[in-house]
């Protein structure tokens, strides 16, 4: 299977959406479409044995359209969404500009002799009126040249049987302009005929100054709906933004600056105070402190010192260093992070397809109300300048350009949050479906704890705390195991030095042992003080307190305990914090681990954690979270995405803690890049944000129609003599689409606070 993504030409609402994708879709070979309007895209999902590109070029094409295969780099270069919507925009200002200075003196002429404004002589009075409509049909002209698209666009898929919002403006625009052309004749022959009357009628019946007026107005929409749907890639504009254009490499023993594009894997790169780092890699010298907040939402900088990880496109605010290149171009986290934002913004929510099943029929019902209603108040009794009027004002009061951005801005705006708060949804579903958990599962290890053991308590019984520390930090520092790693790092944070270490030598399944100043050193576990018969008894008065899941290690000297410490996989420092924010919004928390009984429930009880699964497999963790969808709920597991991957494929929503190391885990749903419980409440109260948006967007964009159809063919025109004219319909349709995504874009205000909030 082959996953394509694609440029799409001539969509202009949520039924051309509909009929791509069923284009498409009737292709053989062809697994899955989705089409996005906001971003004028396509991704393919389709067996390459069956199906090509040309072949889905052209299936697009035969629909009234235009498709073209998407450069793989797009994202990472200057075709980027920003640039496309920005060319958009620019694109419908021109168009706008001149439709005004065409249309106002349109409007002027056909309306100031009846408003009294001052007009040249030879426009007034009944034996000018030629010149008088013929004026305005040359004004006309301009303004439909300049909007052509919409006739070119909707005459097109109409005639295929597919019409869409063009087909009703072109409609509506070209009723207006073939009326008026009439006239024009009917205004000539009665000044042929000296029949003054008929040509005073008429001159009064032109609609010239309806149909361009109805072209600008949705110009006008069209072009402050670009400025805004600009706004929604802010998120990914501002991370490529980021990144340098230019990187200082160690070449040949010399600093040369080249283009970012040139830097390989496995150059040395210098970075220095104040600079972006242009490409992922590794310290190998030197240190700094790096600020990430870009990338992952943490507001604090970050220390780093060789052998640590230094992620592209975040800066280095203090401190000088030299790494070895390890991923450059599409392989960089930020490139990463850019594909998921892309991909989830290009896929569909579920509750889309409610706006796609209405508007696959939505604009053909409409084509018929018009004429029906036009129809209707002809047989009435009306005149057909009313009926005409009737017809025009329900086509372009209809367009369903609203029904059609309704959910993909939402999507746009609150995926583009989540990422510049370090939360990744990969798709729309993930999405829309964390707004229904109801049970949060954990992982223990690297997700509430720390994932690395860390001394918690040092108990000598000789001498002090760093006596002892420092004794056994010698020894250790020769083993590769974790806990002596633990050991070793609390002695360097405290800056103790090691002592010489004579006759290391490890015991299986014991600990280890060796000569420090001419003493016999051990360190290892009770069994091992048993075998060498040394008293642990004085080492039970040390501390009283539960182990509570820590690891006590002994340690003797010349055959005489001389003190233990404790390691222990500690909780983050947010865990219990995050698990008190989703038990007060209500939802179960539990957690999943292979660890023993006594460790879980005592890492649970800190945590807050209210249920507990302990002394399982990492295959059974999968069939838990099954146990629990089969009792109704909808399940997150939260993980690191590697043992933990078949629980996080089976959860309704997986999501990955430690999205630095690795930020494209395949079986997770949402990543989040800060490996913060925290973000896992925010994600929640993220997506129940943005579907409360798509939800207003779509009431709004229904109820618009609703209203605005029967007002537009007159309903009320009997009893209060109320209708709407094309002109005011034209600015009701536009304005509608520009309020869908205004609404959307409140999304951006959302804040990712963490403490006291209800929801």
């Amino acid at each position: 299977m082959r996953k394509e993504t694609y440029d799409v030409t001539g969509m202009t609402c949520s039924s051309c959406v509909r009929h791509v994708e069923k284009a498409v879709e009737k292709q053989p070979g062809v697994k899955k479409v989705t089409v996005n309007l906001l971003k004028n895209s396509m991704v393919v999902d389709y067996d390459e044995n069956k199906l090509n590109q040309a072949e889905i070029e052209h299936a697009v094409s035969d629909a009234g359209y235009g498709a073209r295969l998407r450069s793989k780099n797009a994202d990472l270069t200057k075709d980027t969404e920003e640039n496309s919507a920005q060319k958009e925009y620019e694109s419908y200002k021109r168009r706008l500009i001149w439709s005004v200075i065409f249309t106002v003196p349109l409007i002027y002429l056909s309306m100031g002799h009846m408003l009294g404004w001052p007009l040249p002589f030879f426009f007034l009075g009944t034996t000018n009126a030629i010149t008088f409509a013929f004026t305005q049909f040359l004004l006309l002209l301009p303004v439909v040249y300049l909007n052509r698209s919409y006739f070119i666009n909707g005459f097109k898929s109409l005639f295929k049987g597919t019409p869409n919002m063009d087909s009703l403006v072109a409609l509506g625009a070209s009723a207006a302009l073939v009326y008026g052309i009439f006239t024009i004749y009917k205004i000539g022959i009665g000044l042929g005929f000296l029949d003054f009357k008929s040509v005073s009628a008429h001159v009064m019946n032109l609609y010239f100054e309806s149909a361009g007026t109805i072209l600008t107005l949705i110009t006008l929409g069209k072009t402050l709906e670009a400025k805004a749907k600009g706004k929604t890639t802010d998120a990914i504009s501002k991370l490529l933004n980021l990144t340098p254009k230019m990187a200082r490499v160690l070449r040949d023993n010399q600093e040369k600056n080249v283009p970012v594009e040139e830097v390989k894997k496995d150059d040395v790169v210098i970075v220095k105070a104040g600079e972006s780092i242009p490409v992922d890699g590794v310290i190998i010298s030197g240190s700094a402190s790096i600020d990430e907040s870009a990338l992952t939402g943490e507001s604090l900088p970050v220390d780093k010192k060789e052998g640590d990880k230094a992620i592209g496109a975040t800066i280095n605010r203090n401190g000088y260093f030299k790494m070895r290149v390890t991923k450059t171009g599409d392989e960089t986290v930020l490139a990463q992070i850019v594909k998921l934002v892309d991909e989830a913004t290009s896929s569909k929510a579920p509750i889309a397809n409610l706006a796609d099943r209405v508007s696959g029929v939505f604009v053909p019902i409409v084509i018929g109300i018009a004429f029906i209603a036009a129809i209707i108040w002809l047989l009435l009794g009306s005149t057909f300048e009313f009926a005409l009027s009737i017809g025009i004002s329900v086509l372009v009061i209809s367009c369903p350009c609203a029904l059609g951005l309704a959910t993909p801005t939402a999507i746009m705006v609150g995926t583009g949050q989540g990422a510049i708060n370090g939360i990744l949804f990969k798709s729309a579903k993930a999405l829309e479906t964390t707004h229904e958990l109801q049970t949060i599962v954990f992982d223990k290890t690297g997700t509430i704890t720390e994932g690395k053991p860390v001394v918690t308590n040092i108990f000598p019984l000789q001498n002090t705390e760093n006596d002892l520390l420092q004794i056994a930090a010698s020894l250790e520092s020769l083993s590769e195991h974790p806990l002596a790693q633990a050991i070793t790092t609390s002695a360097k944070e405290k800056n103790l030095s090691f002592l010489e270490v004579e006759k290391f030598t490890q015991v299986a399944g014991q600990g280890i042992r060796g000569i420090i100043d001419g003493k016999k050193i051990l360190a290892g576990n009770l069994k091992m003080m048993n075998e060498n018969q040394i008293e642990t008894t004085s080492a039970n008065f040390l501390d009283n307190s539960p182990n509570g899941g820590k690891t006590t290690l002994y340690f003797a000297q010349d055959n005489r305990l001389i003190g233990i410490i404790r390691v222990a996989d500690v909780i983050k420092d947010t865990s219990k914090e995050a698990i008190e924010e989703l038990n007060q919004m209500g939802l179960q928390t539990i957690m999943l681990t292979g660890d023993n009984e006594t460790t879980a429930r005592s890492i649970a009880k800190k945590a807050g954690i209210r249920n507990v699964i302990a002394e399982i497999l990492p295959a059974d963790k999968e069939h838990e979270i099954q146990k629990l969808q089969n009792q109704g709920q909808k399940v997150a597991m939260v993980g690191d995405g590697i043992n933990d991957a078949p629980a996080l494929a089976r959860a309704d929503v997986g999501i990955a803690i430690g999205a630095g190391t690795d930020i494209a885990i395949d079986s997770a749903d949402v990543v989040l890049m800060k490996s913060q419980l925290t973000e896992v409440s925010t994600a929640i109260r993220l997506s129940k944000a943005t579907i409360k948006n798509i939800k207003e967007n779509l009431f709004w964009a229904f109820i618009y129609n609703i209203i605005g159809i029967p007002i537009a063919a007159g309903i009320f025109y009997p009893a209060f003599g109320f209708k709407l004219s094309p002109m005011i319909g034209a600015l009701a349709m536009s304005f509608s689409s520009v309020f869908v995504v205004t609404n959307a874009l409140r999304l951006r205000f959302f804040s990712a606070r963490h403490s006291n909030h209800k929801n």
